[in-house]
């Protein structure tokens, strides 16, 4: 599913035609197979994706065959999870771990609504600690 979900990405600009290809692609261990990489090298994306145990472990087993590691820039693996758990606080909502929701529009209103609830919680803590 990770070329299909590349080739319908459109990220928007201030003027023209949105962007269908990213700077970096910040993704965890699932995706770090050869086809992925291989995918994002011809597009010329960079890749930020963690490499499994076994994966690291099968190629220092071929030895100089098995060729150097992908490049991987921690920092930026770092900021990933900034974006992971703010997900997780959405999923905390019943409706949307569960998109019951037919319509886009109506979730993403239900997704709307649970940020600013999210926001509201924040916010009153921030005001009652200080």
């Amino acid at each position: 599913m990770f070329e299909p979900l590349m080739r319908s990405l459109r990220l928007p600009r201030s003027v023209g035609r949105p962007r269908t290809r990213p700077d970096r692609v910040l993704g965890d261990k699932a995706y770090s197979s050869r086809a992925n990489r291989d995918h994002l090298r011809r597009r010329g994306i960079k890749a930020t994706i963690a490499q499994p145990r076994d994966q690291r472990e099968h190629r220092r087993c071929k030895g100089s065959a098995g060729g150097r590691p992908p490049a991987f820039d921690q920092v930026a693996y770092r900021d990933r999870n900034t974006v992971e758990r703010a997900i997780n606080l959405l999923k905390q909502n019943r409706a949307v771990a569960t998109r019951y929701d037919k319509r886009a529009a109506i979730f993403d209103g239900t997704v709307q609504v649970a940020s600013i609830r999210i926001w509201l919680r924040d916010l009153t803590r921030s005001q009652n600690s200080a």
